[in-house]
């Protein structure tokens, strides 16, 4: 490759990095995994030290991580959150141990897992939790201390009430969580998450804290970054953060040849089933901190770690079949049903191949020899095609639903190809299911399994046949006694006392969720002043936009919703909504509650401002109008006082919410 050649390939790989950058750290939403990022990376980096004069200070290569996303306040690092060169041979680690050993006298090295997650700052200031922060580009992140303290495994005190300090760690989403988590979103047709580290960064950037601790992150810290001068090497870092409360990473091995590194980096691949979370690698680093200023730092990366990267794990296999499924807003998803591999420590033999587009582009048919992979080590992912079986021919999509025969259709510009009977009994299971689910109706005891059998034994059609159940009827089924019977017919009559937000989101109209159905519920307090809302109607709702508004007016029109509507009232639902606003005083105003109250407690504080239209956040920010403080008042007060925002009493809480105080 000439200088030309290389430049233009410089140029190429420059812009696809950096698209992949905002599409990962900024988007949450990654189109390559992470080691075609990686060859991306190595490609850049080789074709830079060939030809220096292509290097440029704005090259992906000189950048530590993403940008930090308009979401949240910005936190400056005092110290920076940089990252560690990465390495892919047992070459290039002997390279690293060679120097090493010749600028330090007998050094140790410490070996650890490399989790999969997101970085972050937690900052202690006497012991308590002050702000917590994302890496962001390692020098400016985000203020996420809200959705930190969602992590049971962040100390919000320490054991020890320290001065001062400040430690990274790694934000993770388990797998199993992460399994629940994927099997919902594709429950309800909603794009999933490629893997549990683009999880884990979606989960701890959502604006609603709330949401965050639905999603169960956890949390491994191992770096000291600030405080804690008297530890003078790594392993001594993290005995003292256990001390402290905070939980650090299991394993932590002491070496002190190439050949002990080598052993224990084997021991790490072996076990990597084993663990509850991702690891895609793993770090070196010299333990002592003296030799770490003795071998020092270059302008992206310290000189004394490394990060050793796992290859993905591919698997040659034979496609039998492609299975094609109908979801619960009437998606038809194909999935490839293969001979069964063994991928990261499990058996696997499906996995989705998305839509037709997908299929077409990677010419993928039945009979081919494939590869496969887990994603993330556990998304089963179809990659290529190596070569077609004699006389294969190109798969294509039925143009009927597999299950009801419709014609199936595309709506609007959307890739995926939908089955639009709503009675389709595919769809009839799903949302049944998503009806009485704990977000809608909240029906306990009437789980997937039972709708399942329920739907079989013809005893339900819809989701009005549930009111129609009884005793009888149920104790005919092998599952249910008298008692269990009596218990699921109760949970179901007590479901018609539940708001008529909570019955919308159970209808399960396309992208409404249950915050959503709140809203439509404040606009239009009644099921009539609903449906015969134009979209133009529905669009003025804060949050609305277009597809959002013409979703609900279009579902609410279709003769079959009438028509479930109908029976839903005849059945005792009621589809009148009664709000708990009692006004709009506090409208527009943003409040933050800390301390302890003389009289109110914090649940009855926060029902009294968002009855008056205010709104309560978690965490003070420049978008904070009031913080309410307390006794033994923390942190909020202290960054209030210094965002010079007002701080009232509550007293002065009171005079306000009876209009004699209007600040």
């Amino acid at each position: 490759m000439d200088l030309q050649e290389a430049k233009v390939r410089v140029r190429e790989l420059t812009e696809e990095i950096t698209r992949h950058n905002y599409n990962y750290y900024v988007m949450d939403n990654p189109e390559i995994d992470d080691y075609e990022y990686d060859m991306l990376m190595q490609e850049l980096k080789k074709l830079e030290e060939e030809y220096p004069e292509l290097s440029s200070e704005n090259s992906p290569t000189k950048r530590v991580g993403g940008e930090s996303l308009n979401k949240f306040d910005k936190v400056t690092h005092t110290v920076q959150m940089g990252s560690l060169q990465d390495v892919f041979s047992f070459e290039q680690v002997k390279s690293f141990v060679d120097k090493c050993l010749e600028e330090l006298d007998s050094p140790v090295f410490i070996v650890e897992p490399k989790i999969d997650g997101l970085s972050v700052s937690l900052e202690y200031h006497d012991g308590e939790l002050f702000i917590g922060s994302t890496r962001g580009d390692g020098f400016v992140g985000e203020d996420v201390t809200a959705n930190l303290k969602t992590i049971k495994s962040v100390p919000l005190s320490l054991k020890e009430p320290v001065p001062f300090l400040e430690v990274r760690g790694e934000v993770y989403m388990p797998r199993d969580t992460f399994i629940k988590l994927v099997e919902k979103q594709e429950l309800n047709d909603e794009k999933p998450f490629k893997n549990p580290r683009n999880a884990a960064a979606g989960s701890l950037r959502q604006k609603s804290s709330k949401i965050t601790a639905q999603r169960k992150l956890d949390i491994f810290v191992f770096n000291v970054q600030q405080g804690a001068d008297e530890v003078t090497c790594h392993k001594d870092s993290l005995d003292y953060l256990k001390e402290l409360g905070f939980k650090v990473i299991h394993s932590y091995v002491p070496c002190t040849s190439y050949e002990q590194i080598v052993e224990e980096i084997r021991k790490i691949g072996e076990s990597r089933p084993k663990y509850a979370f991702d690891i895609d690698g793993v770090v070196i680093k010299v333990n002592d901190f003296s030799q770490r200023t003795i071998m020092g730092a270059t302008s992206k990366y310290p000189k004394w770690a490394v990060a050793y990267k796992f290859p993905p794990e591919e698997k040659e296999t034979v496609l039998r079949e492609i299975e094609v499924n109908v979801g619960r807003t009437g998606a038809i998803t194909p999935v490839a049903i293969f001979d069964q591999v063994l991928l990261a420590g499990t058996s696997v033999s499906r996995a989705v191949l998305h839509n037709q587009q997908f299929i077409a582009e990677k010419d993928i048919r039945i009979g081919d020899t494939i590869v496969v992979r887990k994603a993330g080590d556990i998304i089963p992912e179809v990659l290529r095609s190596v070569c077609h079986a004699e006389n294969s021919e190109p798969f294509t999509l039925p143009e009927c639903c597999p299950v009801c025969g419709t014609k199936a259709v595309h709506i609007d510009d959307e890739s995926a190809l939908r089955c639009p009977n709503t009675d389709c009994p595919a769809q009839l299971l799903k949302n049944i299911i998503h009806f009485a689910s704990k977000g809608a109706m909240n029906i306990e005891g009437l789980g997937d399994a039972i709708v399942s059998l329920l739907v079989e034994k013809k005893l339900i059609n819809s989701v009005a046949d549930l009111y129609d159940l009884t005793v009888e009827k149920l104790m005919t089924l092998d599952r249910f006694k008298e008692k269990s019977a009596t218990n699921l017919i109760n949970a179901i009559e007590n479901s018609k006392k539940n708001s008529m937000d909570r019955i919308i989101f159970g209808l399960g109209i396309r992208n409404i969720g249950s915050r959503a159905a709140v809203l439509l519920c404040e606009k239009f307090n009644n099921i009539d002043a609903l449906m015969n809302a134009s979209a133009e109607d529905i669009s003025s709702i804060d949050g609305f936009g277009d597809v959002m508004s013409v979703n609900v007016c279009q579902a609410l029109k279709e003769p079959h919703m009438k028509e479930l509507i109908s029976k839903l009232m005849e059945k005792g639902l009621d589809f009148s909504y009664k709000s708990a606003k009692k006004g709009d005083l506090l409208t527009g105003s943003v409040f933050v509650l800390t301390g302890t109250l003389p009289t109110l407690k914090r649940d009855e504080a926060k029902k009294m401002i968002e009855e008056l239209g205010g709104k309560v956040s978690s965490s003070v920010s420049k978008k904070t109008n009031y913080v309410v403080a307390g006794e033994d008042a923390g942190s909020k007060l202290t960054k209030a006082q210094e965002l010079g925002i007002a701080i009232l009493s509550e007293s002065d809480l009171l005079s306000m919410v009876s209009g004699e105080n209007n600040q």
